[in-house]
């Protein structure tokens, strides 16, 4: 039975797969749902954690490292071009990455493309003969606020920085479909399979990240094979990851080998229990609404830190707004924790639908303490709301009044 779409990762193995990770050993890797919080390192990059080696090429004083395979961009790190800089991206892989190696040689990978009335095997070279689109958008792990939930929910404690706006490029899966003759009757759900490795011995169900979304997210999604400009690098999902705009991060497969259009969702636990919508305290299931669509969204990235201290005047106050499956199309602030709002304007271009837009706002500051907050709304009219949804897994945080900032004002 398909399931309605949430609009508001990770069961694999809690074992020594973490430590290994760190030794840049080929294994399991500590998940999200089973990582204790007190596991988290919420300060700067440090020699007690540092960047993975195949995250070495990451810009670390614009990062916080969580585990070898979860680091997050700092709050005021993602810069004010609107494209967040390569080097200054989150990272969260549910697995292990595969070796370096298959970045070789890109144009060598290979993906099966099925569930349509002519299944094929395409190279990666072969893709590039097929199509080519720009799909600038937010990537953001479904996790990103989790540490805001008071029930402090197991798995990485994300504040804002699990999040940026990228440009890939790629074949439009569309493209590939109408070339294969169309995707086969009754087929309900677009599932892609990453190419991790999965140790002999384990289930693979238990450990493969295949990941399904309805079939109508296939009309932008995209099979890419760059990023900002760039071939996709393996820290991103290279040499081939799967691309649907609009949805959390965990659904935008890494490593993509398979594109399969099905009539059932993924039976892997990735699926089938983790990121789903789930009460507090209840562990999700089928029962329970996927984690897919993304709400609108927007925070403070200037002033970044809490309890910073500014001189009275002018301050200008920017951030970051994203409309999740719409446009951003209004952004307002607070500087006194949500009790009066004022419009603020966007800044930059305007790069489409799925990006985000950055804005800012001019106050007039005397000496003081002030919370500052901002809100979005979409094209669809959708606002963002104050509170936020309470769920087990601490997903899909989008409330303004987590996400402040509280700053002083010194004379």
């Amino acid at each position: 039975m398909q399931e309605k779409i949430n609009t508001p990762r990770r069961r694999v193995l809690a074992a020594a797969g973490a430590a290994a990770a760190w030794a840049g050993m080929s294994t399991v890797a500590r998940a999200d749902s089973t990582e204790p919080a007190a596991q988290s390192n919420p300060q700067p990059v440090s020699d007690a954690k540092p960047l993975p080696d195949y995250a070495k090429w990451k810009d670390a004083n614009s990062l916080i490292v969580h585990s070898a395979n979860t680091i997050e961009t700092q709050r005021g790190a993602v810069g004010s071009s609107v494209i967040t800089p390569l080097n200054r991206l989150f990272i969260r892989n549910n697995v292990s990455p595969p070796p370096a190696s298959i970045t070789d040689n890109p144009d060598a990978w290979q993906i099966n493309i099925e569930g349509v009335r002519k299944p094929h095997t395409f190279t990666l070279a072969q893709l590039k003969d097929m199509g080519l689109q720009a799909l600038p958008m937010v990537l953001q792990c479904s996790g990103n606020g989790r540490a805001y939930f008071p029930h402090k929910p197991g798995g990485t404690q994300w504040t804002v920085g699990a999040a940026g706006c990228v440009i890939f490029t790629g074949v439009p899966i569309a493209t590939l479909v109408e070339a294969l003759g169309g995707v086969q009757d009754g087929m309900v759900y677009m599932t892609g399979t990453g190419g991790e490795e999965i140790p002999a011995g384990l289930d693979p169900n238990s450990v493969r990240v295949e990941r399904s979304v309805p079939l109508e997210a296939m009309k932008d999604a995209i099979l890419a094979w760059e990023v900002n400009g760039e071939p996709l690098p393996l820290a991103h999902g290279g040499p081939l990851r799967l691309i649907v705009p609009g949805y959390t991060g965990v659904n935008n497969v890494k490593y993509v080998k398979q594109l399969a259009f099905t009539k059932a969702q993924s039976p892997a636990s990735i699926q089938q229990n983790s990121y789903r919508f789930s009460a507090v305290g209840e562990k999700g299931g089928p029962q329970h609404e996927s984690i897919w669509e993304m709400p609108p969204k927007s925070w403070i990235t200037s002033p970044s830190l809490p309890d910073t201290s500014l001189k009275a005047g002018p301050v200008v106050i920017g951030g970051v707004a994203m409309g999740g499956m719409d446009s951003p199309s209004k952004i307002e602030v607070s500087i006194d924790g949500g009790k009066s709002w004022q419009e603020a304007r966007f800044v930059g271009p305007d790069l489409g639908k799925y990006a985000w837009r950055q804005f800012a706002f001019t106050a007039d500051l005397k000496p003081g303490r002030y919370n500052l907050a901002s809100r979005t709304t979409n094209a669809a009219g959708q606002t963002q709301p104050a509170e936020r949804a309470e769920n087990n897994r601490g997903y899909n945080n989008n409330s303004w009044q987590d996400h402040m900032v509280e700053i002083t004002v010194t004379s």
